[in-house]
């Protein structure tokens, strides 16, 4: 097989005639997944007014996080171009660094590759008062890693085994524990792509995995519906949420976040979710 070396040679040579079509005439604000349930991505204007009072709640809840020393950790995981950098900023941006923290692990060292497999995370887990966003974690093993080869099936395995286990233990020591999976369709993810390649200053966000995964999108699916699957729990239960807007997915995040956590000045009329943009575990 070809392997390309730039979005543009993908979107020219082996995209499909529909999907290079549906890319190329979508108007800037047209959704173009079929199944989305809005046809046009929500007006800024009306997303910085909703988005603001989210914003106050946000910084009420980690106060109280302080206070009572409560520890939360958020995973973020989803497809390629899903949107999980701009919906973790969007929770973070007015938090205080000092108890909101980001991680984003680089691929493992070989010291790493030699551990248990949920070492090199554990110890970025949250402190008391602390709020963490896992930009990718644990999840590589379950979604990229045996897509590209990088795990035996028995390491995955294993990986479906432990990963209940695991989150159990961070349920029953008192973690306020978030899962979320953001799926993209495939014409989005790949204007997103060209749009990045195409700005000097997005390009950092490309990387050769995700060109030679435009190529997988089977696979992925497969590898996403087998993981959601195994590690869908009543503990540890998976968020499934559509982000071909970015907008709504980003305050059905904050929403769903602040639903989950307790505080003084909760405002629940602000919360009441788009039901519309979850989607289920089939």
């Amino acid at each position: 097989m070809t392997e390309y070396k730039t979005i543009t040679e993908f979107y020219e040579n082996v995209a499909s005639k529909e999907l290079r079509d549906l890319v190329k005439n979508a108007g800037k604000d047209d959704i173009l997944a079929d199944d989305y349930p809005y046809e046009r991505q929500m007006k800024r204007k009306e997303f910085e007014k909703k988005m603001e009072p989210l914003q106050i709640q946000l910084v009420q809840m980690q106060n109280a996080l302080r206070e009572n020393g409560k520890r939360v950790a958020i995973v973020f995981e989803g497809r390629d171009a899903a949107g999980k950098g701009g919906t973790i900023k969007s929770l973070t941006m007015n938090l205080n660094p000092r108890s909101a923290r980001i991680v984003a692990l680089s691929k493992p060292t070989e010291t790493e590759r030699s551990q248990w497999y949920f070492q090199r995370y554990i110890k970025h887990l949250p402190s008391a008062g602390e709020v963490v966003c896992f930009d990718r974690s644990w999840y590589n093993r379950g979604v990229i890693e045996p897509v590209f080869g990088f795990c035996s099936e028995k390491e995955r395995d294993a990986f479906f085994e432990q990963t209940p286990k695991f989150e159990q233990m961070l349920v029953d020591d008192d973690v306020i524990y978030i899962k979320i999976w953001l799926t993209v369709s495939r014409g989005e993810q790949l204007r997103r792509f060209l749009a990045r390649e195409n700005d000097p200053l997005k390009q950092w966000k490309l990387s050769p995995i995700d060109i030679k995964g435009l190529t997988k999108w089977d696979a992925y699916t497969d590898a996403i519906n087998l993981m959601l699957k195994r590690t869908h729990t009543n503990h540890s239960p998976w968020n499934v949420l559509r982000s071909d807007d970015k907008k709504r997915v980003r305050l059905e995040v904050v929403k769903h976040v602040l639903n989950q956590i307790d505080f003084e000045g909760r405002d629940v009329s602000l919360l009441k979710p788009d039901e519309k943009i979850f989607k289920g575990i089939t």
